[in-house]
């Protein structure tokens, strides 16, 4: 394990039923492959040393021989390999066969795994030749060589960095009680699966669905390699699956009905995971008496080089295009039913918001605006308050003014220029200085004006404020820091853009399309700075504090992983390697930066988050200090910001 990931792989090696020879050839040539590309850990189908479709040959000594012979001869070939092989081969104890897997590392048998659920239905017909661990006795046997327990109990392996998996063989994954569940509350990071599920219409599907499933619900990762090309096809197909996932996210997958031999390889974030399972309180709960033997495994012999293979989204908090649709449409749905039920809970049928022309105050006008449609309200409720100031120029002057009027709300234009100009007298401020004075004066006499205003008409102020910016403190205290309920406290900003973006792409009023995506298009900026002298906007907010893009996928892994600085580097280093459709490419240099810069002020602005308004959480991350977030507002950065120095 290196960085937390450790590099797992999933084999289907070519087979011929019976030719137990043939078949330890083929799984000595992957794991060798697997072993090339880095992977710690190789798994290899259900009875692969044999076959899984060998029906009543089961039932010869000679290839329950040939099959410890064969196993001797892995052993034996891949004695100087690091990694860890899990092969199927039928293991005779007295009087029973048991359908087992094999561990193994550097010559030695780890432990062998005997299967629990045995299926006997429709094509299956296991129990004819196989017993179940329900009928083992615990006992050590001399196997392949080397001396073995062969048990019911649970069983862990632990490599040298302490990544703990254990094995369950196919059925047992379909069971309703699995043992990869107890495998994993007894400590188990990863389950690996050796499989023999053949083919049908639909099983497919509803395979990686159970899969992806399983993996969720005990936050583990999950390694699944099943039989394929070369098997009996007597009476069934076995496609040959290799999958890999993450706590219910498919990693890597193979290309089914292949004829040459396959492997899958992936990193599994065993941080990750285990940060999941410590702040889950349930899963915690549940952990407690469940225990398993463990077994260790020898410390690799040689270093080599760390490389991540597996993709990392770089925009976290932003759906795939395929799910864009229902995930929008989610969201929005979340944020009207908090509104809707804050109107109705005070019985109010007005609101009050300011609007900009910029990106956040739009989604908060659409969401009152959905509001107060579903609620059958008159849109004539919702009062947009536009406040020109020193910094507004005209393009988001006009877009504030025009979408109010698509929209059919009722508009108030209010200037600030003569009453902030007014309070800097009074206060002895020069206003040729366009410092934090000059720019918080404006946030803090718009927020008036929207307080006040919504006093005079019996409204609550809707805050516009986003989660990006509360994790940067990028927002004025008691300015657009503060509402009365805030409807996208917990959307960032990189997800705003498609929030916007998916109304626009909905909306039958084309000059509200042409509004919204020319919304979309303007730079992010809070324009308390006058424009340039071409009138365009000169203050642009990343410019100062950095590419939303980056902070966002910080923020995300920061808060619902706690990573360190340096895995967060690592991670954001591969997931903005090179530009592409869903972000930017950024530098080390770029990237080293901007963490330092989003650590600084993440620790530096929580008090800021410690007295937020109401608002709905949407996703995963939330900053509100009444659920998801409670941070001592005077903690220090140092550590966070020591490590940075050593990237």
């Amino acid at each position: 394990m290196q960085h937390g990931y450790i590099k797992v792989a999933a084999a289907i090696p070519a087979v011929k039923v019976a030719d137990c020879h043939f078949n330890a050839e083929q799984t000595e040539q992957q794991i060798k492959q697997a072993n090339e590309q880095g992977a710690e850990i190789v798994v290899f189908p259900e009875l692969g040393i044999t076959g899984y479709t060998c029906q009543d040959l089961f039932t010869q000594q000679l290839l329950i021989e040939q099959a410890e012979l064969a196993v001797g001869s892995l052993l034996e070939n891949t004695k100087t390999l690091d990694i860890i092989a899990v092969v199927g081969v039928p293991v005779a104890v007295d009087s029973i066969l048991l359908n087992c897997a094999v561990v193994f590392q550097r010559g030695h048998i780890l432990g062998i795994v005997p299967k629990t659920y045995l299926p006997n239905y429709s094509e299956f017909y296991e129990k004819r030749w196989f017993a179940s661990t329900h009928h083992l006795n615990e006992t050590s046997i001399h196997y392949a060589g080397q001396q073995a327990l062969l048990t019911a109990q649970s069983q862990i392996f632990v490599t040298a960095d302490g990544v703990k998996f254990g094995v369950e063989i196919c059925e047992d994954v379909w069971a309703p009680n699995p043992p990869g569940t107890y495998l994993a509350l007894a400590g188990a990071d990863i389950v690996c699966n050796l499989s023999a599920s053949d083919e049908l219409i639909g099983k497919h599907t509803y395979l990686k669905s159970l899969l992806a499933q399983q993996s969720a619900r005990t936050m583990a990762g999950y390694v699944y390699s099943g039989c394929g090309f070369g098997e009996s096809t007597q009476d069934v197909v076995y496609g040959g699956n290799a999958l890999i996932y993450e706590n219910g996210k498919l990693l890597t997958q193979n290309k089914r009905f292949d004829f040459e031999p396959q492997i899958v390889v992936s990193e599994i974030d065993i941080f990750k995971l285990r940060a999941e399972r410590r702040t889950n309180s349930t899963y915690v709960n549940a952990q407690h008496g469940h225990t398993a033997l463990l077994h260790t495994a020898q410390a690799p012999l040689t270093n080599k080089p760390f490389a991540l293979q597996r993709t990392i989204d770089p925009l976290p908090f932003v759906p795939q295009d395929e799910q864009m649709y229902d995930s929008c449409e989610e969201i929005f749905n979340i944020q009207v039913s908090g509104l809707a039920q804050r109107l109705k809970h005070i019985h109010a049928s007005k609101v009050v918001l300011g609007i900009s022309g910029g990106l956040d105050s739009t989604l908060a006008l659409l969401v009152c605006v959905r509001t107060f449609d579903k609620l059958g309200l008159s849109r004539e409720g919702i009062i947009g308050v536009t406040m020109p100031g020193f910094g507004t120029t005209n393009r988001t002057y006009r877009n504030a003014i025009d979408l109010m009027r698509e929209l059919g709300i009722t508009t108030h234009e209010i200037n600030i220029a003569k009453s902030v100009t007014q309070h800097f007298e009074d206060i002895g401020h020069d206003m040729a200085v366009h410092d934090v004075v000059y720019e918080n004066g404006q946030a803090r006499e718009r927020t008036q004006i929207l307080m006040d205003l919504g006093n005079k008409l019996g409204g609550i102020v809707i805050g516009t404020g986003d989660l990006s910016e509360l994790a940067l403190g990028w927002a004025t205290y008691n300015g657009d820091h503060m509402s009365m309920y805030a409807v996208n406290v917990s959307i960032p900003k990189t997800l705003i853009k498609h929030l916007v973006r998916h109304v626009a792409q909905t909306m039958h009023n084309e000059a509200t399309c042409q509004t919204l995506y020319d919304i979309i298009d303007t730079p992010i900026s809070p324009e308390l700075i006058p424009a340039d002298e071409a009138g365009n906007i000169k203050q642009k907010t990343e410019d100062l504090v950095g590419p939303y893009e980056l902070h966002d996928f910080f923020i995300y892994h920061f808060l619902r992983h706690g990573f360190t600085p340096q895995r967060l580097f690592i991670m954001a280093r591969h997931a903005f390697a090179s530009p592409q459709q869903r972000a930017k490419h950024y530098s080390d240099d770029e990237i080293k930066h901007w963490l330092r810069v989003f650590l600084r002020r993440f620790f530096a602005q929580q008090f800021k988050r410690s007295c937020l308004p109401d608002g709905p959480k949407v996703g995963s991350v939330s900053l509100s200090p009444r659920g998801d977030w409670r941070m001592p507002s005077d903690a220090t950065a140092k550590m966070w910001l020591d490590e940075c120095d050593k990237l």
